[in-house]
């Protein structure tokens, strides 16, 4: 079994997404049961308490979520895109602050310090940054090679040109000229 690293310092962005789901898993929390509490109080809205209960459950596992990030030792957990995705989707019950935390939470997933925090937490490779192409040290001259004779500068021609110069073309026929006369209606 591979030692976990489990007293390695905290990125200051993970400590960030952690106080942002928990703070943001409150809001769900109140704003799930004000509003089942508020659908229950019409008979059209017992219909509708599927639907406003969602953002009670998705407080509950943002709380929960973050206590495990917030606690000393840390717990191996890993990067929850899913949460945050969830927040986004919490616009649709009108939750503007949740979805902003669930976008700036999938911003700083995406930084590679905090990747290589989860990576290091939970025991996996690093991940591999992205490497920039290098041009080698020998490259092969595809340029042809010029005979002695040949010393202007200009380029060699990529089609060779046709010796006789093309055919003279026929003009093309002149429209008629019409007069502006008025049309006589002797007809």
């Amino acid at each position: 079994m591979e030692p976990q690293f489990t007293n390695q310092q905290k990125p200051p962005l993970v400590n960030v997404i952690a106080w942002m789901t928990l703070a943001s898993g409150i809001v769900n929390l109140f704003w799930g049961i004000i509003a089942s509490l508020t659908a229950l109080a019409t008979i059209v809205g017992i219909v509708c308490v599927p639907l406003t209960i969602l953002p009670t459950i998705l407080g509950v596992f943002e709380i929960i979520y973050a206590a495990k990030l917030l606690s000393n030792p840390a717990q191996p957990v890993l990067a929850s895109t899913n949460i945050a995705v969830l927040e986004i989707v919490t616009i649709l019950v009108g939750n503007l602050f949740s979805m902003v935390v669930g976008i700036l939470a999938l911003v700083f997933y995406n930084d590679l310090v905090v990747k290589d925090y989860f990576s290091r937490l939970n025991g996996m490779p690093a991940p591999v940054a992205p490497l920039i192409p290098v041009e080698s040290a020998s490259t092969p001259d595809l340029s042809p090679a010029l005979s002695p004779d040949e010393t202007d500068d200009k380029p060699a021609p990529i089609m060779s040109e046709p010796e006789a110069a093309p055919a003279d073309e026929a003009p093309a026929p002149q429209p008629e000229e019409t007069r502006d006369e008025p049309k006589s209606s002797d007809e």
